[in-house]
C-alpha cells in the first residue's frame, strides 16, 4: 500500500515573507524628501501631545477612582440592584470611560493627521 505525499500548504503571503528574508542585497530604509520629513515630524509630535494627553486622562480615572471610594467610604452603603455603589464603580464605570478615551484619542490623531 502506497501512502499518500504530504505537501505543505501555505499563504501567499507567507510565501512572500519567507522570499524577502532570502532576497539578496542590502535592505534599505526609505527616505523622504526634506518637505515630507518636515511635515511628519510636525505630525508625530502633534500626536505625541495627544496621546500624553489621553494618557494622563486614562490614568486619572484609573487612580481617581479608588481615591474617590477612599474619600467617600458611604458609597458602600448604597446598593444599586442589590450591588454595593462602590463595586459598580470599580467594575463597571472604568472601561467604558477608557473606551471613550481611546476613541476620542483616535478620532483627534486622524483629524491631525488630516490638518484640521
Amino acid at each position: 500500500m502506497e501512502r499518500p505525499r504530504r505537501v505543505a500548504v501555505t499563504s501567499p503571503q507567507t510565501r512572500l515573507a519567507h522570499a524577502r528574508g532570502r532576497a539578496r542585497g542590502r535592505w534599505r530604509v526609505a527616505r523622504l524628501d526634506p518637505a515630507d520629513a518636515e511635515r511628519a515630524e510636525h505630525l508625530l509630535r502633534r500626536q505625541r501631545r495627544q496621546a500624553v494627553a489621553a494618557l494622563m486622562l486614562t490614568g486619572l480615572v484609573v487612580v481617581g477612582l479608588p481615591v474617590l471610594l477612599w474619600a467617600r467610604p458611604g458609597l458602600d452603603a448604597v446598593h444599586l440592584l442589590g450591588v454595593p455603589a462602590s463595586w459598580v464603580v470599580i467594575g463597571a464605570l472604568p472601561y467604558p470611560a477608557m473606551a471613550a478615551v481611546g476613541l476620542w484619542q483616535l478620532l483627534r490623531a486622524e483629524r491631525i493627521e488630516r490638518g484640521r
